[in-house]
């Protein structure tokens, strides 16, 4: 599945219906808890808060994402999440998950600081560039706010790519090694082509 094939959605708690949070969290819970092998309470209480985007790419065909109320939507390497795919026995594309190709959620964390999270791509549909797009969604929305994560180790190449720094030691967490991350807007006075 192609990038060109799939939009870009971003919705607060409230603008999600029923049947895409579910989807949602069904894509969250079966990468990060089931296909990760890390038992840990997957939802936090953060996914509610007002300051909350979550931010997801669907099938365009299918009209995934099913929003209500005024929800941006756009039409247009993979990352978080490359596990081997077992689980429930399903495949784990798109279809799995109600078209939902990738996700990820942004915090409004104390100090207009924005805080990326929960970056998934459906099993099935890794390898098509969809992290990379999301990624770009999710920087666009976050626009001139400074932007932390805490990156899977073996990803911070790819945060790199996107303007990211590595912020602080690695750590592990859920049997996991992370990297604290950080990407500073530019600067309006910053030459052009200035990194992050």
């Amino acid at each position: 599945m192609s990038p060109q094939t799939v939009e870009a959605r971003i919705a607060s708690f409230t603008q999600l219906d029923a049947r895409t949070l579910h989807d949602l969290l069904r894509l969250r819970v079966d990468v990060f808890v089931v296909e990760q092998r890390c038992p840990y309470p997957e939802l936090d209480g953060r996914d509610v808060e007002p300051g909350t985007r979550h931010v997801w790419l669907t099938r365009a065909a299918d009209g995934g994402g099913r929003t209500e109320g005024d929800v941006d939507s756009a039409a247009g390497g993979d990352a978080e999440n490359e596990g081997d795919g077992t689980g429930d026995g399903n495949d784990g594309g798109a279809d799995s998950y109600g078209g939902v190709v990738a996700y990820l959620r942004i915090l409004a964390d104390p100090g207009g600081l924005a805080r990326i999270g929960r970056v998934v791509v459906a099993p099935g549909a890794r390898g098509g560039g969809h992290a990379g797009r999301l990624m770009a969604e999710a920087l666009a929305a976050v626009g001139d706010r400074p932007c932390v994560l805490e990156a899977q180790s073996h990803l911070v190449g790819f945060y790199a790519r996107h303007g990211f720094a590595v912020s602080g030691p690695e750590y592990v967490e859920d049997g996991i090694p992370h990297t604290p991350m950080r990407r500073h807007p530019a600067r309006p006075d910053a030459p052009e082509g200035a990194a992050n």
